[in-house]
């Protein structure tokens, strides 16, 4: 058997204050990780919801009048579909309209997609309804002005969580039919197409918005006009800014919390440096050297390091489950984008986060494993 790892077997370390250092620096860092995770997947979803993550449009698309559709039956569609990275491509029908609830007015978007409601149903966002004293099943009033006003009674089926505030995207969702009859188009017109990704992150979304407008421009015959490929970073900058900002503070609490963790473990190894003197001085005497000598102690504390990021890990995870099921802990929706603290468990974040922050704060123990090289041994044997 490996003499450093029998003997630190029965080494005893009281260190119940640096697992609890270690377990709360833990649980911080994969809260971190999980919420700044579920801002980016309720943001980036709202958005696809609303844009999706690449739309084409015609170069001067009016969300007021009927004119410039563009077909759904484009010469380039195969393409952009076995394009790796492309999930879908959804076509919908975008026209602004004038809604009424009883003596309440408001300006909205109508879009109408293939998994909209049928029957003249609209999904309603939460805001919108708050403003219009709006509940399921209610009636809803459109007007929607072009070369004439046309009039269509909806009625309300859902009502979904506003993500974006500013009443420019108040977006109601409609059947794509539904929309198509009000704009007098066939099945086959549509206001855009929009590009579902795999990979919703800012770089996936610039290297694809430029490969497949490529496509599209290359694919399109010259006497015919070549839709407009925009992306959601594009459209929404402020929001992907901000998931950026919020990126940028969960690696600062990884590595503060990693630190804080690091030097907790460095005090508590000297302290069992220093109530063991005599075992090392008695070790040295039997021909270990430095090194199997630091094994022994950073074997010690490695299993405290574990321990404490084993019970981090649980209570993080703890709190995500309740969090993600009750929605206990609120938010002020117009500062935060979502009324509760989003949380979403990335099992490759956080083994990534674990494995990062337990190599550093081995690496900083190595430090005080220096003193062992220190003791001599003729003087703590004959104290002894």
């Amino acid at each position: 058997m490996n003499a450093s790892r029998f003997i630190s077997r029965r080494l005893r370390f009281e260190g119940k204050i640096a697992v609890i250092s270690i377990a709360i620096s833990f649980l911080v860092m994969i809260l971190a990780v999980a919420i700044s995770g579920g801002f980016r997947k309720e943001l980036r979803d709202g958005i696809s919801a609303i844009s999706g993550d690449i739309q084409l449009t015609a170069p001067d698309l009016n969300y007021v009048g009927e004119t410039d559709p563009i077909s759904t039956t484009q010469p380039w569609r195969d393409v952009v579909e076995q394009q790796d990275g492309v999930q879908d491509i959804v076509p919908a029908v975008y026209r602004a309209g004038i809604v009424r609830s009883g003596d309440n007015i408001h300006g909205v978007l109508f879009k109408g997609v293939p998994s909209g409601p049928d029957s003249l149903g609209v999904r309603v966002p939460s805001r919108l309804a708050r403003m219009l004293g709006l509940s399921e099943g209610d009636r809803l009033l459109a007007y929607f002005v072009g070369e004439r006003v046309k009039v269509r009674n909806f009625h309300v089926t859902d009502i979904y969580p506003s993500i974006l505030s500013g009443d420019d995207n108040l977006v109601v969702f409609a059947g794509l039919q539904d929309m198509q009859r009000l704009n007098g188009w066939s099945e086959e017109e549509v206001s855009a197409l929009e590009i579902g990704l795999t990979d919703k992150s800012n770089a996936a979304l610039e290297e694809m918005t430029d490969r497949i407008g490529t496509i599209v421009l290359l694919s399109t015959p010259q006497e015919e006009e070549a839709v407009l490929a925009t992306s959601a970073l594009n459209k929404y900058p402020s929001v992907f800014s901000w998931l950026d900002l919020i990126d940028q503070n969960v690696v600062m609490i990884l590595v503060l919390m990693t630190i804080v963790a690091g030097f907790n473990m460095i005090s508590g190894l000297l302290i069992l440096l220093f109530r063991n003197i005599s075992t090392i001085g008695t070790l040295k005497s039997l021909g270990m050297t430095d090194r199997a000598i630091s094994e022994v102690f950073l074997r010690v504390s490695s299993n405290l390091v574990f321990k404490g990021m084993l019970i981090g890990n649980g209570l993080a995870l703890l709190f995500c489950l309740i969090q993600g099921t009750t929605h206990l802990i609120r938010l002020n929706q117009e500062n935060y984008f979502v009324s509760f603290v989003p949380v979403h468990i990335q099992p490759l974040m956080i083994l990534g986060a674990d494995a990062v922050a337990y190599v550093v704060i081995m690496l900083l123990l190595l430090i005080p494993c220096l003193f062992i090289s220190r003791v001599d041994p003729a003087k703590t044997v004959r104290a002894q």
